[in-house]
């Protein structure tokens, strides 16, 4: 499929934000940022990433703060009835 196909069934650009404890240092927090093409609402590859964090990467999850926005919207996709040409 296209970007333009995947955008059109909701796929956007979607970033999070992601604070955790370090582990040599509980007390402190570090912030991770991830960005990548998902599917909102529910943000299958970001699930998949959180998932894969807490089971493989020490630092412990403190918060996810996302942020999303399609790249492409319904008022942007005009429907072009003629074409010209320019010498």
């Amino acid at each position: 499929m296209s970007l333009l196909a995947d955008q059109l069934r909701g796929w956007r650009l979607t970033t999070a934000e992601i604070l955790y404890f370090l582990p040599d240092h509980p007390s402190l927090l570090q912030s991770f940022v991830w960005q990548e093409m998902d599917r909102a609402p529910d943000f299958p590859a970001l699930a998949r990433f959180l998932s894969f964090w807490e089971r493989r990467i020490e630092g412990r999850l403190h918060s996810v703060t996302v942020a999303a926005k399609s790249l492409i919207a319904a008022p942007e996709i005009r429907l072009v009835c003629e074409a010209g040409r320019l010498n």
